[in-house]
């Protein structure tokens, strides 16, 4: 693969600090990772540790347009699974509820609009990472899982002709999403959004040909669950793409200042984890190879470092 110069962050699940991404350093690691191997993440003669999960819901697209809604007849076709990839199947929609219960419906709607409002700069200044980044899914992938799809700010990196089935477990962001698809040129049968989580995909094993996941294992409450999932729903040799931001090395006064806003950033930003260690869980998750790099962000305050790259199952 080719690797990126310089990280774009994406988020699903947004940091209380913007992050500014035209100064940054990174490194890249390659790892072939093992399942029974624990892995520790080095970069710049540092150890970063890692981990994270997501949620996710099912419902295709009611955003109000007709040709969006004419087209969802297509895609409700698709084979879904209301199970686990491990352990005992249940209804996905009883995992969502579980995982992530209801939340008023006013918070609901004002982190979609903030998330939607907020982040136009900081899309306008990724906009050429984000490209390069995406740009590994092309030919490769004909059907895409987005998981935390958020507002849908990624759509417009996928080729048209790309099936694209987002997953969030705040049905809130369905309207967004679904004008998202439509700003991308989507056709009304390409794109469907359903309310999950990551820990119970709602889809049929090895259904895709790739995952991407935008800051969403900060988020979710089982994040080796989540990567199961992921796995579980790609077909062998599927990618998983994903950026994350990460906690900070142990020791460091900025690790100290994630432990403390911790509890804050988890109540602001839905969930949001500053300090785990997702390189490290993704190292163990059992995938065939991984190509990761970790970036630090100048202007990204405490939600530092950041990793992103792909997997292959």
């Amino acid at each position: 693969m080719a690797m990126i110069g310089r990280s774009a962050r994406l988020y699903s699940s947004p940091p209380l600090i913007p992050c500014n991404l035209n100064a940054c350093c990174c490194t890249s690691v390659k790892v072939t990772p093992s399942c029974s191997n624990s892995h520790e993440i080095a970069a710049g003669g540092s150890l970063h540790k890692e981990a994270g999960e997501r949620l996710l819901t099912t419902r295709l697209c009611p955003c109000g347009r007709r040709h969006f809604l004419g087209g969802a007849a297509t895609m409700a076709s698709r084979p879904i699974r209301p199970a686990n990839a491990s352990g005992p199947k249940s209804d996905y929609k009883d995992v969502l509820n579980r995982v992530h219960p209801p939340r008023p419906g006013w918070y609901e709607e004002l982190y979609a609009w903030v998330l939607n409002s907020a982040t136009e700069a900081y899309e306008a200044e990724v906009a050429e990472y984000k490209s390069r980044l995406f740009s590994e899914l092309k030919g490769k992938a004909k059907e895409v899982l987005e998981i935390g799809i958020g507002t849908g700010p990624n759509l417009k990196y996928y080729d048209a002709d790309v099936q694209v089935f987002g997953v969030d477990p705040n049905s809130k962001m369905e309207r967004y999403a679904c004008d998202a698809a439509i700003a991308a040129g989507l056709q009304p049968s390409s794109f469907s959004f359903t309310q999950a989580v990551g820990e119970a995909i709602p889809l049929d094993d090895a259904s895709v040909d790739a995952v991407v996941g935008t800051l969403v294992l900060c988020s979710v409450e089982d994040v080796d669950r989540t990567l199961q999932e992921v796995k579980r729903v790609l077909k062998p040799g599927g990618i998983y793409l994903f950026v994350e931001h990460v906690a900070a090395k142990d020791g460091t006064a900025l690790r100290f200042l994630q432990n403390v806003l911790n509890p804050l950033q988890q109540t602001l930003a839905d969930g949001c984890h500053l300090t785990r260690q997702t390189g490290t869980e993704i190292s163990k998750a059992g995938f065939s190879h991984l190509d990761l790099n970790i970036a630090s962000l100048s202007s990204a305050s405490f939600v530092n470092p950041h990793i992103y790259g792909m997997a292959t199952k």
